[in-house]
């Protein structure tokens, strides 16, 4: 285990709606007069010390909160698990012994310890809500676009989000009020859907940690299968195909050319996963894109105004570090918001052994305060 914190700061105080809230800022985004390693130390070399800060960190800044340090990442933010080759894996408190989850591992492990009171992050693939659901913490991955992603590396841009991980909903909503672009869709969430299909693939152990939080909740419960009469949309594990899909082949227009000039070295995972994207071709990218339209289609049909869909947001708790993941069964539980660009909400719900796990609750597009107001 590690420090989360690969650069620490003394950051000036300021006035505002976030005053006296430190920040934890993923090394995925600018901070003017400061590297941005991405996790990897080829990717340090090889790019400038930008001038100006993300739009995300300066819109942070300029509501008060004050910058505690660049927090590590998993290389490229491309993995799931919080562990890094290069920085090491940041500590969970929550479950000692265990990965912190990635790739915004380093933001949830300075948040969790206490060191930082909002944790910035991305999620792509689930990079804000698997950390949030091993570390006990609250996380939104906001509706695609909602949040600017300017001075940030990317991974995969259609997938790409940026929000925030706290130990809290007051402080979630309060980070995410500053960051969210746009007018929020009116209206509360007064209905939840708990689609059998999906929550017949989670473990007992899980489903007893977490049903309890979903009946806690007060709101009627609507049992449908998610992919019931859906024609075209194939089974939630097509689903999840078709987002690895997707993501690997953007990630590979977004990195592809860098890394055949660099030859960066690579953990084992990640390293594994760009020379997978480097095969994809046009084929594969156009059936993975159907099956996308398909969940869209199904999220606005399955999610209409004022319906949640409640899942967990991981299979179980964090795994040992040194174990291999399930990383196919967590990507199933995190693709339908990626497919849809839909939010995703993370709040903690219960144990599993001692252990933290969280619920998942995804909104239509839009629908980003109405999660925040449900946490």
């Amino acid at each position: 285990m590690t420090d989360p914190f690969i650069r620490s700061f003394e950051d000036a105080e300021r006035e505002g709606p976030l005053a006296g809230l430190r920040l934890a800022v993923k090394d995925l985004f600018d901070l003017a007069g400061v590297p941005t390693g991405a996790g990897n130390p080829r990717w340090l070399e090889t790019h400038a010390v930008p001038s100006e800060d993300a739009v995300a960190v300066a819109r942070l800044r300029a509501a008060g909160a004050r910058v505690v340090g660049k927090t590590v990442t998993d290389e490229l933010a491309w993995s799931l698990n919080g562990t890094n080759a290069h920085y090491g894996t940041p500590e969970n408190p929550a479950a000692p012994g265990r990965v912190p989850g990635g790739s915004s591992s380093g933001s949830a492990s300075a948040v969790a310890l206490g060191r930082a009171d909002i944790g910035l992050g991305t999620d792509t693939g689930g990079s804000i809500r698997v950390p949030a659901s091993y570390c006990g913490l609250f996380g939104l991955r906001p509706t695609h676009g909602r949040v600017s992603l300017e001075g940030a590396v990317p991974l995969a841009p259609s997938f790409d989000t940026a929000g925030v991980l706290t130990r809290d909903a007051a402080t979630l909503r309060l980070a995410m009020d500053v960051l969210l672009e746009g007018t929020a869709e009116a209206g509360p969430i007064t209905r939840l859907l708990a689609p059998q299909d999906i929550w017949d693939e989670i473990a007992e152990a899980t489903t007893a940690a977490v049903w309890p939080q979903v009946e806690a909740m007060g709101l009627p419960i609507d049992r449908t299968p998610f992919f019931a009469d859906s024609g075209d949309v194939a089974p939630l594990e097509a689903a999840r195909v078709a987002y690895a899909t997707l993501q690997a082949w953007e990630a590979w227009q977004a990195h592809g050319e860098w890394i055949e000039a660099n030859e960066p070295e690579f953990g084992p995972g990640v390293a594994m996963r760009f020379a997978n994207a480097a095969k994809l071709d046009s084929a594969d990218v156009a059936a993975a894109q159907r099956v996308r339209s398909g969940v869209t289609a199904l999220v606005r049909d399955r999610l209409p105004d004022g319906v949640a869909l409640a899942i967990p947001a991981t299979p179980g708790p964090a795994f040992t570090i040194g174990d291999a993941p399930n990383r196919e069964a967590i990507v199933r539980l995190t693709c339908i918001a990626g497919l849809a660009g839909a939010p995703a909400l993370a709040v903690p719900a219960g144990t599993v052994e001692g252990l933290p796990v969280g619920l998942q609750l995804v909104a239509a597009p839009g629908g980003d305060e109405r999660l925040l107001e449900l946490a």
